[in-house]
């Protein structure tokens, strides 16, 4: 991994809140390895709520604030 290359995916901590709907906090960055087997990551901050973890792939800010997922 290359402090230099863009990371190909987010991680985000998702949190449940009790209307239903879900919280969603980047706090890292997750970069393919060079033979596609795995991830580098780099958390800057751990999910200590018990939020679940999310992988996604890095695309436009504005697209994944809206969009969400499945947690």
């Amino acid at each position: 991994m290359s402090s230099s290359n863009k990371p190909t995916h987010r991680i985000y901590s998702v949190t449940k809140r009790t209307s239903g709907e879900s919280d969603w906090t980047e706090i890292g960055a997750a970069w393919p390895h060079k033979d596609g087997k795995g991830f580098s990551l780099k958390l800057n901050l751990l999910p200590l709520n018990g939020g679940d973890l999310s992988l996604r792939v890095a695309t436009d800010k504005a697209a994944e604030t809206t969009e969400g997922g499945a947690a």
